[in-house]
C-alpha cells in the first residue's frame, strides 16, 4: 500500500548490472523515492491533531494502528512530527497525530 502511487524504474547504474549478473537476474523492480512536502499553514487549517504523550512501549506503528487502524502509516506520524525514528523522541514529548488520515496524505503529496 505504501508504494502504490510510486513509479517503478529500472536502475541503469553500472554497479547494479554487475550485481544482477552475479545473481543471475535480468532486472529488479525499484521504486522511485517519494518527495513529500510538509503541510503549509493554509493546509494545516484542514488538519486536526491528537496530542499523545510519548511513554514507555510507544512505537510509531502502534500509534498508527491505534489512530488510523493501519500500522503501515507510521511514517505519516514520524513525518508530521519531523522525528524520523522513535530514537528522536524522549519520554514526555508530545507527539502530534494528524487527522483525518486522508487529508494529511493529500496535503503532503501522497
Amino acid at each position: 500500500m505504501r508504494y502504490m502511487n510510486q513509479k517503478v524504474f529500472e536502475n541503469k547504474v553500472e554497479s547494479y548490472k554487475r550485481y544482477l549478473k552475479s545473481r543471475g537476474l535480468q532486472q529488479i523492480h525499484q521504486f522511485n523515492t517519494p518527495k513529500f512536502k510538509y503541510p503549509s499553514d493554509n493546509d494545516a487549517k484542514n488538519i486536526s491533531t491528537i496530542n499523545h504523550i510519548w511513554s514507555g512501549g510507544d512505537r510509531y506503528f502502534k500509534l498508527a494502528y491505534k489512530y488510523y487502524g493501519d500500522p503501515e502509516f507510521w511514517w505519516v506520524i514520524a513525518f508530521y512530527n519531523q522525528k524520523p525514528t522513535e530514537f528522536h523522541l524522549n519520554f514526555g514529548d508530545v507527539v502530534y497525530i494528524p487527522t483525518p488520515l486522508e487529508t494529511i496524505l493529500f496535503n503532503i503529496g501522497y
